[in-house]
């Protein structure tokens, strides 16, 4: 039996370098200078898994033009440097030495030196058995002893990495954009010749643009066609830069930070980048989107085996009219629907009656609770269900006592007058005794009231960021993002069974770095059905739906207006993890009782939905579906809505690529068999109701 090759080899001999996943090869190579060059990433070139030797790979060995695994800004290179460094001389840019790898199972690291200063690199790459996926970062250090002459490095620019298509005749940029409460609307753009940068300057990982992206040659589908996509694993700014130079090669180099910061590197400092992750596969988007969801189940989430609860969030019932009494009676209409989860929203604390005051007095205010959050969370648990609290901690009132007692706490510029949005002031995480406050504090809170969960909110950008007469102002963007994640961190540990949800105005920090700390990310503050279709579709692109929580709100919507069925609201919320919102003391008799079945319904397709395979369809007139397939073709459960219709126009089968051909398949519902062929290739009837708004659940059970 032929053996199989290691998932890491370097060859000494060429200075050849190759990752293997399952389904894909990734080669570089040490060129002459010294620099990492990119040979390969895409498919196995033969059925060993080795690259061929007469591969475009072998051809490319000695093309000292190839692409660098990350630019700099040395010899005649003009495309975008990832490494933008200069030395207390003035000399600009590194020209490295190769000194070596190391591989330590699925880990290669490749070690460089400057020829002429004390700065070495390593260029790290880690791979799994069981994932397409490959993960990739930079470590760069000061290498001159601490208390030598020689003075910091300044770093202007360091990505994490640099990803190399190969030649494509055309190419298509997909990515994601938006605002807020219209958060990951999908673009797929052709790309130009020129640079395109994506980037977020906002202190988070941003409304308005996400560290993801797919590249094809423009004629890949949802199920076909080699696509090459990205991610960076960071929850602050950032910056992507994809470059299609007029010869035809396509480039990408990504990181933390934008454009005009600077980090000063000391003696004996080494500044480690985040992970900026990618994939290769010939199954088109779906199939990307796919590799992407097995990944963030098994190397990221930190819980993804457990269900994610049915949950009721009373924000849209009270906004900041809250008191023990009125949430108590909320929790029991909730249980009485089947909330598995009860969280309490803003407006508990401090002297917080709107969003003039109170922030970072994390005390329950009195007139509300007179005896504290204990009796309500006791109330809460009574019913069986968890209890979850809503807390904003990175910010700060003006009107608050901790901003009276420590005005200086917050980001800010004494020369510059103070910007607040929201009425609100970013407290300097970047300090350590801030740091200390925020976590001593939300321990105290999770402690004190037998808190299961947490809603960790953050509502506004970064201005007037920085510290005067800080040696190294620019840190502050780094070093905040890393303390909201250290915090997260030691949290968990410290309260085993705490959940935590991710939340920034909505959607407005999701990525893979806070993802790996939290259970789900709040998608955005619109949770009417009709917008939140596209918005959940481009939120899917990257993650899967056991991460992505979607509520069932009151009709009309809050924020448009418009006026949707219960079992519309419900079908589309159903497509991720069910939370339930508005004011449940205004709903009828026949919609609370509507609600509970359609909650029982859901708990019946929530190991599908959580845990399933997550295929993507569209059909005519504005029909869209999610289908939602076990790894063992077992069960499958299908959503599907059509928001308007025409008259005359009668919705066309849907087809169902998930099923196997050979199997049949019964619909529990009706009882009747299909053949998995005549599904796959004509399509089910989705038998929707007459009119707009029209939404349907379809599960079908293997019938051989």
């Amino acid at each position: 039996m032929p053996s199989v090759p290691s998932a890491v080899t370097f060859d000494a001999a060429l200075g050849l370098a190759v990752l293997r996943t399952p389904n894909s090869v990734y080669a570089l190579r040490i060129g002459a200078d010294g620099s990492p060059r990119h040979v390969h990433w895409g498919p196995v070139l033969d059925p060993r898994g080795l690259p061929h030797p007469h591969s475009p790979a072998d051809s490319s060995f000695e093309d000292e033009a190839a692409a660098d695994e990350l630019g700099v800004q040395s010899g005649a290179r003009f495309g975008p440097a990832g490494l933008q460094v200069r030395f207390p001389d003035g000399t600009s840019g590194a020209q490295w030495r190769f000194l070596g790898h190391r591989v330590d199972g699925g880990e290669l690291r490749l070690r460089l030196a400057d020829r002429g200063y004390p700065l070495t690199a390593e260029f790290c790459y880690r791979v799994h058995p069981d994932s397409d996926v490959i993960e990739r970062w930079t470590e760069l250090t000061h290498t001159a002893a601490p208390g030598d002459d020689f003075g910091p490095i300044t770093v202007h620019r360091l990505d994490s990495a640099s990803w190399t298509a190969p030649p494509l005749p055309d190419a298509r940029l997909s990515h994601l954009v938006g605002g807020w409460s219209s958060e990951f609307q999908l673009h797929r753009d052709r790309l130009p010749v020129a640079e395109t940068v994506l980037t977020s300057r906002r202190g988070l990982t941003g409304h308005h643009a996400s560290p993801w992206l797919a590249l094809d040659d423009g004629t890949a589908t949802e199920e076909r066609g080699d696509v090459w996509s990205t991610a960076l694993a960071w929850s602050g700014s950032w910056r992507i830069t994809v470059h299609r130079d007029p010869v035809g090669r396509t480039t990408w180099t990504g990181g933390f930070g934008h454009e005009g910061l600077s980090w000063s590197l000391r003696p004996g400092e080494t500044l480690r980048t985040p992970v900026f992750a990618g994939l290769h596969t010939p199954d088109g988007f779906g199939g990307a989107s796919r590799a992407w969801h097995h990944h963030v189940r098994t190397r990221v989430l930190p819980e993804p085996d457990r269900d994610r609860p049915v949950l009721y969030n009373s924000w849209e019932a009270t906004g900041f009219d809250v008191d023990q009494e009125g949430q108590c009676r909320l929790a029991e209409l909730a249980a009485g629907l089947g909330a598995e989860l009860f969280v309490l929203d803003d407006g508990w604390f401090g002297a917080r009656t709107g969003d003039h005051a109170g922030l970072g007095d994390w005390t329950p205010r009195p007139e509300a609770f007179p005896d504290g959050l204990r009796p309500l969370a006791d109330h809460v648990h009574g019913l069986g269900m968890a209890f979850g609290l809503w807390v904003e901690p990175e910010m700060v009132n003006a009107d608050s006592d901790l901003y009276r007692a420590h005005p200086d706490w917050v980001l800010h510029s004494p020369t510059r007058d103070a910007t607040e949005l929201r009425h609100q002031l970013v407290l300097d995480l970047s300090r350590p005794e801030v740091e200390d406050l925020v976590r001593t504090t939300l321990d105290r809170l999770v402690g004190e009231n037998a808190v299961d969960w947490l809603k960790w909110d953050a509502n506004r950008p970064f201005t007037e960021a920085g510290r005067a007469g800080h040696p190294d102002p620019d840190r502050v963007w780094i070093d905040h993002t890393r303390a909201v994640h250290r915090i997260m961190d030691r949290l968990r540990a410290d309260h085993p069974g705490l959940r935590i949800e991710a939340c920034a105005g909505g959607g407005g920090r999701v990525d893979l770095a806070v993802l790996a700390r939290t259970d789900q990310a709040w998608t955005s503050d619109n949770t009417d059905p009709v917008d939140r279709i596209a918005i959940q579709h481009g939120f899917g692109q990257l993650l899967p739906a056991q991460s992505m929580a979607a509520w069932v709100t009151d009709s009309p919507n809050g924020l448009t207006g418009r006026a949707t069925p219960l079992r519309f609201r419900f079908h589309v919320a159903m497509a991720g993890a069910l939370g339930l919102g508005g004011d449940l003391t205004r709903w009828t008799p026949d919609e609370l009782a509507e609600a509970a079945r359609l909650v029982a319904e859901y708990k019946r397709i929530r190991p599908l939905v959580q845990h399933g395979l997550q295929h993507r369809l569209t059909g005519p007139d504005g029909l869209t579906a999610v289908h939602y397939a076990a790894a063992d073709d077992t069960e499958h459960a299908v959503l599907v809505w059509r928001p308007t219709t025409r008259f005359g126009h009668r919705p066309a089968p849907l087809r169902l690529p998930a099923l196997h051909p050979a199997a049949r398949y019964r619909d529990p519902e009706t009882g009747r068999v299909y053949d998995g062929a005549l599904l796959r290739h004509r399509g089910l009837d989705p038998d929707l109701p007459a009119g707009d708004y029209a939404s349907r659940l379809i599960r079908l059970h293997r019938a051989d």
